[in-house]
């Protein structure tokens, strides 16, 4: 079996890689670490088929050191001995090179273990992880390697990667190859930043194109068929996932429905309803909320519909919803109220409960204090009375105030005049 075509036309040099020019272009950091001659520990950060593994081998070639490279997934505690034995010996005079792909499946006592060879310079660590290292690499490891973030490959910058593949291909395979016109912009545009994938596209198209009149035409038509499910990256687990999260809700209480509408779809079109619907209940309270509070039952309906009928119908009810929440008026004085409240809980910043508001229905002979003294609102005019509700140690705590929109406005109004104020 032939090795995917990522791996056959890998790059060999720096200046083949496609992307990260802000690590590799020139007088970049990491271009500038990497032509010193010096290799630190370097951890490589970002999403797949960036580059991460293809710029850790050609460091390796570039260095007198023996190279090992295990991945987190499959390695053991077993492994990272065998490699640790090897040191001091004729097998690896000048130290090793190691270079750990997947470095977050290592467990902490793991990770623990590279330590004391990585402080001395015995093993040089380059570490590659999908995962935020700061959430996912020990802290002691962490601090004795330099972080690099690989972002998304543009499409602009993948389009001679494609076009690479395709000449590639058509070598490899002997037969020549027309390919229409916007074939590989818009597989630079499906991979989704991914050049590994965007790679594997090129490949898929030549594979299933039938030969005419001794040529292969790749057709815009069927590059779009093969490319329509694979249109962006999606880890439900992974740092992708709260990244659109967050833009999600972060475009609704901005109040751009046209932005929330985008990231809503795709989290629809990654099978994510459930995470969609539990942002778009939150960010209908949290920053909606009383500026319209009949939103919420709104919202409500419209997700338990969405759930009820399921995709894809369950994009009407949602997108109305999302659009509802962007464009309503915006107050979070309701959720910066219970924040208040809460963090003064578990300070413990408060006191006993007023008797007047106790449940109290017998007084018992050695009280020194006897009556519960509660007055009842629906028995004064406008069903109001002054009284003390909360605790004497918090007597004049404010955990409220009216928001700047008409129904918060009409509310506090309503209340200055009933209370005189």
């Amino acid at each position: 079996m032939s090795a995917p075509l990522a791996d056959r036309l890998r790059p060999q040099t720096v200046d083949e890689m496609v992307g990260q020019r802000h690590l590799l272009g020139e007088n970049m950091p990491l271009r500038n670490i990497i032509e010193s001659g010096y290799l630190p520990n370097l951890i490589f950060y970002g999403p797949s088929g960036t580059g991460k593994t293809t710029l850790a081998r050609i460091i390796a070639k570039n260095t007198n050191r023996k190279l090992h490279h295990i991945n987190g997934t499959n390695a053991s505690t077993a492994d990272i001995k065998a490699i640790v034995g090897e040191l001091d010996t004729f097998a690896a005079p000048n130290g090793i090179l190691l270079y750990l792909d997947e470095i977050q499946y290592f467990n902490k006592k793991q990770q623990q273990s590279l330590l004391e060879y990585i402080e001395s310079g015995q093993i040089t660590l380059i570490a590659s992880t999908t995962e935020n290292p700061y959430f996912y690499i020990y802290s002691a490891v962490l601090s004795r390697c330099t972080v690099f973030e690989f972002k998304s490959v543009t499409p602009e910058d993948v389009v001679p990667a494609v076009k690479r593949a395709f000449r590639f291909l058509e070598k490899e395979t002997g037969t020549p190859l027309k390919i229409e016109d916007g074939v590989e912009e818009h597989i630079s545009v499906a991979c989704g930043g991914d050049v590994r994938k965007s790679l594997n596209f090129a490949e898929l198209c030549v594979l299933s194109s039938p030969v005419i009149d001794g040529e292969k035409t790749i057709t815009l038509e069927s590059t779009g068929s093969l490319t329509q499910k694979n249109t962006f990256r999606y880890d439900k687990f992974g740092d992708e996932h709260y990244d659109i999260l967050s833009a999600y809700q972060k475009s609704m209480r901005g109040s751009d429905p046209d932005a929330a509408l985008h990231y809503l779809a795709r989290l629809l079109e990654a099978g994510d309803m459930l995470s969609a619907i539990r942002r778009l209940l939150i960010c209908a309270a949290e920053d909606v909320g009383l500026a319209y509070p009949m939103i919420l039952p709104i919202v409500k309906s419209a997700c338990d519909i969405a759930l009820q009928v399921g995709m894809p119908e369950a994009s009407i009810p949602l997108g109305d919803a999302v659009v509802l929440v962007a464009t309503s008026p915006k107050s979070n004085t309701g959720c910066i109220g219970i924040e208040s409240a809460l963090a003064d809980v578990k300070r413990g910043n408060y006191g006993k409960i007023p008797r007047q508001l106790q449940n109290k229905h017998y007084d018992g002979e050695d009280a020194a204090e006897r009556g519960q003294h509660y007055l009842y609102p629906h028995s004064y005019p406008n069903r109001w009375v002054k009284q003390q509700y909360l605790p004497d140690a918090i007597k004049d705590k404010k955990y409220y105030t009216y928001g700047n929109n008409k129904t918060e406005q009409a509310a506090y109004e309503y209340w200055k005049k009933i209370k005189g104020e």
